[in-house]
């Protein structure tokens, strides 16, 4: 399954079709697909860097600022990222031995990552148009979790 496909498929979570079409996609194909989105929501904050004419990188080349940005912008978001999901795919553990649902955690965690895909470009065509606040990444964790809990009462029961 391609990049797009995963995506298209994302988008539709979490009707079950394609909820069990994304967990036969393996892992690293959900990795790089979370590298590919996180690049995608940096854009504005990176062209808001090229931009810049004050403060601490403003008179750097060009190849300077993209290594500056990468490191001390992307890397962080990324770990930030990563961490999250996985604190969120730890979260949904907890709710699918409470629902008696028997999903593993590289399941969950593709599933939240999955789950990211609307917050993180709504995040970014906003971040276009206005200055978004903190307040937005309470409300998609929210949403990731509900999205979850949705997602964890689709799967059957396990049999005792």
């Amino acid at each position: 399954m391609n990049y797009l496909q995963v995506f298209l498929n994302s988008i539709k979570l979490p009707k079950k079709e394609a909820m069990f079409r994304l967990n036969r996609v393996g892992m690293d194909v959900a990795i790089i697909y979370m590298f590919i989105l996180l690049a995608i929501v940096c854009i504005p904050e990176f062209i808001e860097r090229l931009n810049a004419t004050t403060g601490f990188g403003s008179e750097l080349n060009f190849i300077f600022k993209f290594i500056y940005f990468f490191m001390f912008y992307y890397l962080p978001l990324t770990i930030i990222a990563i961490v999250s999901l996985s604190l969120v795919a730890y979260i949904g553990r907890g709710i699918a031995y409470l629902m008696q649902r028997k999903l593993r955690f590289p399941i969950l965690w593709k599933m939240s990552a999955f789950t990211t895909t609307i917050p993180f470009l709504l995040f970014t065509i906003i971040t276009f148009i206005i200055d978004v606040n903190d307040t937005y990444l309470l409300f998609a964790f929210i949403y990731t979790i509900g999205l979850l809990i949705k997602m964890i009462s689709i799967y059957p029961k396990r049999r005792m």
